[in-house]
């Protein structure tokens, strides 16, 4: 289980890294030029294949055990820490109290960025689950 744990800090930490530059290029060039909703569904399909391909190779990587225990602790691991970087990130650098952050969830452009954080979680639990190829 320990393995499972390291595998969704080190997956959370990746993403969001990565998500981090793809996000300041969205937000400052792509949604000035494009609107919000059209910058975020640009960016999703961009942010989603590097989630797959992360979970992927960390739960390779790492030996992450293929069972459901071990599934959802990577998932849930790596979900709790976006989300609570996404509520400290949107309080730091937007201003966002969590009523605020709940709220553009409910926007089209929030709430595909939300099903894209979903989908994040899920692809580590199936990237787990998933037999091993030879």
């Amino acid at each position: 289980m320990k393995r499972a744990a390291l595998a969704g800090l080190a997956y959370f930490a990746i993403v969001f890294v990565f998500g981090f530059g793809l996000g300041s290029v969205r937000v400052l060039l792509v949604a000035p030029a494009l609107g919000e909703f059209k910058a975020v569904l640009i960016e999703l399909p961009v942010m989603l294949m590097a989630c797959w391909l992360i979970a992927g190779w960390l739960t390779r990587r790492l030996r992450v055990p293929n069972s459901q225990a071990a599934a959802l602790l990577m998932s849930g691991v790596a979900f709790t820490c976006l989300m609570l970087a996404e509520l400290s990130f949107g309080a730091l650098a937007f201003d966002r109290t969590i009523s605020d952050q709940l709220q553009h969830w409910l926007t089209p452009a929030g709430a595909l960025g939300l099903i894209g954080q979903i989908a994040f979680a899920l692809f580590a639990w199936i990237q787990v689950r998933r037999p091993a190829s030879n």
